[in-house]
């Protein structure tokens, strides 16, 4: 007996709670196979897939479900369930850094919360619209080289907006008691005052978001704590209370099995220790980030851990453990196409050389020695062309431009072109003349230019051309044909508005809802009423059209140039490797036991672990 549309979405609700999204999303396309005729069951469906997907990382789908569930909700008049996907695209949107769009979404979310008296769908919103601000500030400081704090004034203004949005939720959660709600709060709280450059503030919010999560028992939550309590210590100059703070960071993520997290802990313990000048220990945490980086194929964390090894042999007055650890900096850097880490490995290794007194003839190669180690091997990539075969065209198919030329004249108020190919191949010999009057103005060698090259792209400009009524012409076939054709016949003003509101009217009946278009809905005289109800009647409000445009403003930048690419993703490595700008804090009781270093770094400042994002609603 074949399952019904609620049985399968029940069986995909049970598979996603147990934390199996795929077999969730399975059944849940299942049931839209089936199809149904409850608008409700269908638009929680849409809901469903839409979060079921996000969490595979699939956000073309999760788009695309949550579109749907509020189409349909919409449609049927669901205020609270078009809140609940204005909410859940927003999120969507966010991740996919269409940070524009996903405001207008959460905003929305919060208006109709607010109008609708549900208080805990207005703090989610709050939440979420305090989220988005947040990534987008942490993007545009991608790559800003400015101390902690000292930050260009739109990404301060975006912060304090996300900051803003952050305390209202926390003062509503509050007012309803939700304990876990506060915690997120605090930990995005002292997320946004840490790149504002308020430690002590963050520190203090990290804290409470610490307790709450002890509350909880929530181990994921404890030791993002501790890693961001850490990461702000670390500004105030409190290395020994940082390290603290690291070890139990270290411990947690080997009791969750999170070997990316162990691995930041490592690093982030090896660049405390050689700020306290424990150079041993840094040494020791360094090798156990580089043996994890191996073990991901991490290369970028493998150079990364190569570069700290040799600063730390350095300050030891090891120069040939350090030569050899800076030489696979240098390899590694050439590798992945890092310039500036290839830039300072080839200064390091010349420091070195010199200090050894050794040439590069008296050294064995550094990829040799690494391996020796345990370390990976440096891959070579195949030259992909060697598969492909290039296109063979004949030559007699080919007319060189430069044996193509054009000579106009003027006679009794013509122009005449001719096209001349040498040196003895002719193309077709109706095209190589053309003759035009022009009217109203003189004609010029230019015109008669244009006329020719119109001749010969018309076929091309007329498939992208509405087509006009021939009669206007008021010429039979026969004439129209031994001369040129119009391309620009003069059009009535009346005429000319009847042409674009025929063009424009396809374009806009393409952004109309049609609810016959959403997947597993079955239309009968049950749920017709609902699809066209006394909504369809109704003039949209200012509010719409406001949101209409903030909304497609957005648009114009898909258009835009992209900006390049940032380096490679080094997930053994914080997203921001702040302990570049300690460094150089730092610098003076390091450089006396280091050998000179170049002064400008090419790590960008670290953020701390972000909260996870909003939770989503059914």
């Amino acid at each position: 007996m074949e399952a019904s549309c609620l049985e399968l979405a029940l069986e995909g609700e049970r598979l996603c709670k147990a934390g199996d999204f795929k077999g969730g999303t399975a059944f849940f396309e299942a049931a839209v196979q089936v199809g149904t005729e409850d608008l409700k069951t269908l638009s929680a469906i849409y809901s469903q897939l839409g979060n079921a997907y996000f969490y595979l990382k699939e956000y073309g789908k999760a788009l695309e479900y949550h579109k749907h569930d509020l189409t349909l909700a919409r449609t049927i008049g669901d205020r609270i369930g078009e809140g609940k996907a204005s909410g859940n695209l927003g999120n969507t949107l966010k991740v996919l850094g269409r940070f524009d769009e996903a405001v207008v979404c959460c905003q929305r979310h919060l208006d109709i919360s607010q109008e609708q008296g549900d208080k805990v769908g207005e703090a989610r919103a709050l939440y979420n619209v305090g989220n988005v601000f947040h990534a987008k500030g942490k993007q545009q400081l991608w790559g800003c080289t400015q101390e902690p704090g000292d930050l260009p004034p739109d990404v301060r203004d975006t912060l304090q907006r996300a900051t803003g949005f952050y305390e209202m939720n926390l003062c509503l959660v509050k007012e309803v008691g939700d304990r876990a709600a506060q915690g997120r709060a605090y930990g995005n709280l002292g997320n946004t005052h840490y790149l504002l450059g308020n430690f002590v503030e963050a520190i203090k919010f990290h804290r409470q978001r610490l307790s709450i999560a002890k509350e909880f028992g929530d181990k994921a939550a404890e030791r993002r704590a501790y890693s961001n309590l850490g990461n702000a210590l670390i500004f105030l100059g409190q290395f020994n209370t940082a390290t603290e703070y690291y070890r139990k960071t270290l411990q947690l993520s080997r009791q969750l099995r999170d070997q990316v997290m162990e691995a930041q802990a490592c690093y982030s313990l090896g660049n405390t220790y050689t700020l306290l000048q424990q150079y041993e220990r840094a040494i020791d945490y360094h090798l156990k980030h580089l043996y994890i980086a191996q073990e991901l194929t991490d290369r970028v964390g493998e150079g990364r851990a190569c570069w700290s090894l040799g600063n730390a042999y350095v300050s030891l007055g090891n120069h040939k453990q350090a030569l050899h650890y800076a030489r696979k900096h240098l390899d590694i850097s050439k590798e992945i196409g890092d310039r500036n880490g290839e830039l300072t490995a080839r200064i390091n290794v010349e420091q070195l050389m010199e200090a050894l007194g050794v040439s590069e003839s008296d050294l064995s190669p550094s990829s040799s020695e690494f391996e020796m180690q345990g370390a990976r091997p440096k891959f070579t990539k195949r030259n992909s062309m060697e598969s492909v075969e290039l296109w063979k065209y004949s030559s007699d198919k080919v007319i060189s431009p430069s044996r193509i030329s054009v000579q106009c004249s003027r006679e009794k108020g013509a122009c005449k072109c001719e096209l001349h190919i040498s040196p003895q191949r002719v193309i077709n010999p109706t095209l190589t003349v053309c003759s035009f009057t022009k009217l109203g103005r003189d004609p010029s060698d230019e015109d008669c230019f244009f006329d020719l090259l119109s001749k010969f792209q018309s076929s091309r400009m007329d498939d992208q051309r509405c087509q006009l009524d021939e009669s206007q012409n008021g010429d039979n076939g026969e004439g129209a044909a031994n001369s040129v054709p119009c391309l620009f016949t003069p059009l009535l003003t009346e005429e000319l508005f009847d042409l674009i509101a025929s063009s424009q009217s396809r374009r806009l009946d393409d952004q109309r809802v049609n609810v016959g278009n959403l997947p597993g809905l079955r239309i009968t005289h049950n749920n017709l009423g609902h699809l066209v109800g006394e909504g369809d009647h109704q003039e949209p409000s200012d509010d719409f059209f406001n949101m209409l445009i903030k909304c497609q403003s957005s648009r114009i930048d898909d258009q835009r140039c992209s900006p390049p690419e940032a380096g490679p993703h080094a997930p053994t490595v914080p997203d921001e490797d702040f302990f570049s700008l300690i460094q150089r804090v730092q610098a003076k009781r390091m450089d006396e036991q280091r050998v000179q270093l170049p002064t400008d770094d090419q790590d960008s400042p670290q953020s701390p672990d972000p909260e996870p994002p909003g939770s989503f609603s059914s």
